[in-house]
């Protein structure tokens, strides 16, 4: 495994071109209708399959709807693409063993999402109490479905900037206790404590992690105004938690792999009064990962993190084409998408250092 990575990274010094296997993307929502049309083919330009979130209205809980979505998906990719959706249901209190079965049984489904009830868009069909959910996650583990978790507390009693910690402390440590052998994906992880617990539990257990906590703390939600186009669920967090993070991604550790969790809203549905969780990054994807991987002095590891960590974990084949960035400068546009449902992306009117040229 490691000398497939050391030949296929490519980096020309002299051009400044990056070349790297297809990557994946672990966790991402386009949503439906003609929001899904704007979006899709940012992400069919960069990667071979991504892990398409379920919390949709209603959310995807059977088997026969999300071949549906995935039908939809497929029939709004640009002519010729070969992306591939990877589909998972949205686990709630009626979720049945029966339910994992078939999900199992399935060629198209690869895991269930967990969302405990109101933590971020569209959850609120998620699980309120997770001991209820035992005897769904035993069925998952004795037929080896992969659990994706959002994973924080919903109390309002507790600080929104502690969520996670306390998730991990309360919920997370039983869990894995109580099912050693439950494939777990942490999805988005925001904090140091979340990165050692995923360092120390077992190789069944994996996290994804976004462009924008690796880029950003706190500061740029919060510091001279309020930005809401950085706001997301978990939020982002102080800098020494940021600096995990980026440790983390850029380690070469399997266990931590690329999940952008790009959320597309309407502009107007994230600059109001009560403004959506969400960044929208699909549309350079890449270009922020290696921006923060070259901060850090770590390209040669962008690879492993985004190519080969999670087709790995989910016991997938990896991908057998390249994509190649160049080291030129371009400007992020404003907004995608059409007035009545424009998207602005992360870095909108902003300079972004690496472009993608191939794929």
């Amino acid at each position: 495994m490691p000398i497939l990575i050391e030949i296929s990274v490519k980096m020309d010094k002299l051009t400044d071109r990056l070349t790297i296997a297809q990557p994946d993307d672990w966790h991402l929502h386009v949503r439906t209708g003609s929001i899904l049309h704007t979006v899709i083919a940012h992400t069919a330009k960069q990667f071979g399959r991504a892990i398409i979130m379920p919390n949709l209205k209603p959310p995807v809980t059977t088997v026969p709807q999300a071949l549906a979505y995935r039908d939809e998906i497929l029939a709004a990719l640009p002519k010729d693409s070969s992306f591939e959706p990877l589909m998972t249901l949205y686990l709630t209190g009626n979720t049945s063993p029966e339910d994992v079965k078939k999900a199992a049984e399935a060629e198209h489904i690869h895991a269930f999402k967990l969302y405990p009830a109101g933590a971020t868009t569209n959850s609120d069909a998620g699980v309120a109490n997770l001991a209820d959910a035992y005897p769904i996650f035993a069925a998952m583990e004795k037929l080896s479905v992969p659990l994706l978790i959002h994973g924080e507390v919903t109390n309002p009693e507790y600080d929104i900037f502690d969520r996670e910690k306390i998730f991990i402390d309360t919920q997370l440590s039983s869990i894995t206790r109580e099912f050693p052998d439950l494939r777990i994906v942490v999805e988005h992880l925001t904090t140091q404590e979340a990165v050692q617990f995923v360092e120390s539990a077992g190789s069944n257990v994996g996290a994804t992690i976004t462009p924008q906590h690796l880029l950003y703390n706190r500061n740029a939600i919060l510091a001279g105004g309020l930005r809401p186009h950085f706001y997301c669920l978990p939020i982002l967090k102080r800098e020494q938690h940021r600096l995990a993070l980026l440790q983390a991604a850029i380690s070469g550790n399997p266990k931590f792999f690329l999940g952008t969790d790009s959320a597309p809203h309407p502009t107007h549905l994230k600059e109001n009064a009560c403004g959506c969780a969400g960044c929208y990054s699909a549309h350079a994807a890449l270009e922020l990962y290696a921006e923060a991987f070259e901060q850090a002095g770590a390209l040669d590891k962008l690879e492993g993190f985004a190519s080969f960590h999670g087709a790995d974990f989910y016991g997938l084949p990896r991908n057998s084409q390249t994509i190649t960035l160049a080291k030129q400068a371009w400007t992020v546009p404003s907004h995608y998408g059409d007035a009545d449902n424009a998207i602005t992306p992360l870095k909108a009117g902003e300079e972004l250092s690496w472009q993608q040229i191939s794929n």
